[in-house]
């Protein structure tokens, strides 16, 4: 009998993403910024509530928007935590600015906020928090340091669409945000991203970068009669098919969002005597954020025992995956000045987390045999 595998991932898949594609197809505009990029930009400005958004190309493509929006010079520096996807440091290092990693509280694992104030310098242009799993940073605390400092601040906020923080949508809290449309995210249409604007300042300069540095979107409006190159910029844009996927995905958020919250409550709710008989812990949600159920990761005992965890689900079909290694370690972090015990709570958390298997069409049979071989792991 062949074995079940069931991956840590796969793309969610609705109802209407081949009719807007067809669509889209048939009435022959398939590059960026067409009806369908429109419907999704409009559609998520309503949804979070931020000032204007922006389709783009991945979440690194907006990451990438910011540094330049906030015009990153070579020696600027950027405070970022050590524990994040490797975009979030690149699109500052691609302008010459000097990561300052900061490590990250022990129970969100968010970017600690009070380890940020001790970093900044002269030097210090930003502040990048990133609210991993989709649970709210400080937000409080990490603006007040900013208006202190005179500080930017920009949200990672790859994993935190439809999360929260004291009520207020996360994305929505910086002077610009970023969102992932990744093929592993909640809402997907397989590579994109967006930029999310909150500073008005900043609307205008963003639809230039997005079109390679030129005017083009004022010239589409009638508000220049030929449009030209006036900024630095890029091709930032996505493509219609890409944004039809998206727009069928976005009207299919609360028939997502349940299948999610369902799958993480039933880890959550079927584990938690076996979680506690080991001393394996599982994420903390404040009472003031809201969580999108990104994800379900649980914390080992161990690197050790992490190892055995993950290949003991393996050897039965069930794919867990770790996350992050720390930034600050990696070969370019040690070449920003990098060191062992800079980031001791990135440190061990980066060696003890597992993530689950999480994904919308999971079966309920399957998602009871992942919940089945977890509670027969008695190797800790």
């Amino acid at each position: 009998m062949e074995q079940k595998i069931i991956p840590f991932n796969r793309p969610a898949f609705v109802e209407n993403e081949t009719n807007y594609v067809m669509d889209a197809l048939q009435k022959g505009h398939m590059s960026g910024d067409g009806e369908y990029t429109k419907k999704c930009n409009a559609l998520l400005e309503n949804i979070t509530g931020a000032g204007k958004v922006l389709l783009t190309t991945s979440c690194t493509h907006a990451l990438e928007m910011t540094a330049i929006l906030a015009d990153i010079q070579p020696g600027d520096e950027v405070i970022i935590p050590s524990f994040t996807f490797v975009s979030t440091v690149n699109a500052f290092v691609l302008r010459g600015a000097k990561p300052v990693f900061a490590d990250i509280r022990p129970d969100t694992l968010n970017l600690d906020e009070t380890k940020i104030e001790p970093l900044i310098t002269p030097r210090t242009k930003a502040i990048v928090p990133v609210h991993y799993a989709g649970v709210g940073c400080e937000m409080d605390a990490i603006l007040a340091i900013a208006r202190r400092h005179n500080l930017l601040v920009i949200e990672d906020n790859a994993h935190g669409l439809f999360g929260k923080y004291k009520g207020k949508n996360l994305g929505t809290f910086g002077d610009m945000a970023t969102q992932s449309f990744h093929e592993t995210k909640n809402i997907s249409m397989g590579e994109g991203g967006a930029i999310l604007i909150n500073n008005p300042a900043l609307f205008d300069r963003a639809e230039i970068i997005r079109e390679k540095g030129t005017n083009r979107s004022r010239f589409f409006r009638g508000q220049v009669d030929k449009y030209s190159w006036v900024d630095i910029g890029s091709s930032y844009l996505p493509s219609e098919a890409l944004a039809a996927v998206l727009l069928s995905q976005l009207e299919a958020r609360e028939s997502i969002q349940a299948k999610r919250k369902h799958i993480w409550d039933s880890y959550a709710h079927s584990l938690s005597a076996w979680a506690e008989e080991y001393e394996v812990r599982f994420p903390v949600i404040p009472d003031y954020c809201e969580q999108p159920y990104h994800m379900f990761y649980m914390l080992m005992p161990s690197l050790e025992t992490r190892t055995r965890f993950i290949s003991s689900l393996k050897s039965k079909g069930v794919m867990a995956v770790f996350h992050y290694l720390p930034l600050h370690l990696s070969d370019m972090g040690v070449k920003f000045g990098g060191r062992t015990g800079d980031c001791p709570v990135t440190e061990d958390i980066s060696d003890r987390l597992v993530r689950l298997p999480m994904f919308y069409n999971l079966p309920e049979d399957d998602l009871n045999y992942v919940i089945e071989q977890i509670q027969s792991f008695k190797e800790l």
